[in-house]
Formats: C-alpha cells, structure tokens, sequence
C-alpha cells in the first residue's frame, strides 16, 4: 500500500464570486456550462460534463473585503477538488494527512447537491484541497432535474458532521445548524 492518496483526476473549482447571477449569465452564456443545482441565491453548481459539477460559484458576503486573504470573504478560489475512487480510499487518506501533520479542514462528510462525499485540508500555501467521490452522475441515460436547496445543514452535510474526523470549524456550526454565530470575527463560513 502506498503512503500517497490515489488520486483520479482533477474534478471541480469553488469560485468565491462578487455577483452569483452575473457569473452564472457569464458561465452559462459564454462558456456554455449547464446549472444543475441552487443553494438558496447563495451557491450554483454548474456542468459541463456528466459530473454534477465541474464549477461551483458562492456568492460573497455584502461588504466583503476583496482584498483580504486569505479569508473566505474575497474573490476567488474557495477549493479545487481531486476524485478518488471510494470512501476507503478518503478514509485512508485520513490517515496519510494525519501522519504528515497536514491540516484536516472539513470532512468526510456528504454534500446534499452532487451527493458527493468531501474531505478538505490545507497545502503548503493554505489553499483548501478537496478530496470528492460518489457524485451524482448526469447523463441522457440519466437526466436530471435541477432544484433550489436551502442554505442548511442537509445542503452542506447530511451526515449532520457525525464522520468528520476534526470538529467543525464554529462559523459552519453556526451557519449550518441555524446556532448563533462564533464571536471570532476572523473566522468565516466556507461554500
């Protein structure tokens, strides 16, 4: 068994945006993606492929500061995700992250859009990695119709944070679970 995560092919983009209905007019207009699922007027994932998302774009907060990195409340990259074959193999990536002392940000847990499991952590830059599989697959063979999720915990998690490996950053907790917000005001929600 190798020390190294078995990765498959590099899978989507999350894109902090400052305007969702521009980007996705821009997205769907000029690059010819296809929307597959809402997240209240705050999230949109997009197609090109049969992957439910390749692209997925967050609405920035009113009042983001663009220029302050690296918090989430700027233009820009949230995460990139790689595709690994199974749950076995996230797992074991667990176990090879924690060995090499890497930060574990979020997960596992399972996206309600896409249906996707996710793991997220840090790379040497703090850039947020994630590690996807099992996503709902779009095909003619397999249509499917778009909906608007609520911005919850089911959108983020349906295992509700019971198989992520770290606790939850506070600010998710808060977003998610409809609890009050954490009083750091550094910390901010993630897409």
């Amino acid at each position: 068994m190798s020390d190294r995560i078995q990765t498959r092919k590099l899978g989507h983009l999350v894109l902090m945006v400052r305007d969702i209905h521009k980007s996705v007019q821009f997205y769907t207009e000029v690059m010819g993606l296809t929307v597959s699922d809402w997240i209240s007027d705050q999230m949109v994932f997009l197609r090109a492929g049969s992957d439910h998302h390749d692209l997925a774009l967050s609405q920035l907060p009113a009042g983001s500061d663009f220029e302050d990195l690296p918090r989430y409340n700027r233009p820009g990259l949230e995460h990139f995700s790689y595709l690994v074959d199974d749950v076995a193999e996230m797992e074991r990536a667990v176990k090879i992250l924690q060995a090499r002392g890497i930060e574990i940000v979020r997960g596992i847990g399972k996206h309600g859009p896409g249906e996707n499991l996710f793991l997220v952590f840090k790379d040497p830059d703090g850039n947020n990695v994630e590690l996807y599989c099992e996503m709902t697959q779009i095909t003619p063979e397999q249509p499917y119709e778009s909906k608007v999720w609520e911005r919850n915990i089911d959108s983020f998690d349906q295992y509700r944070f019971a198989r992520f490996v770290v606790p939850p950053p506070a600010a998710v907790v808060a977003a998610k679970s409809g609890k009050p917000a954490p009083s750091n005001a550094d910390e901010q929600e993630p897409a």
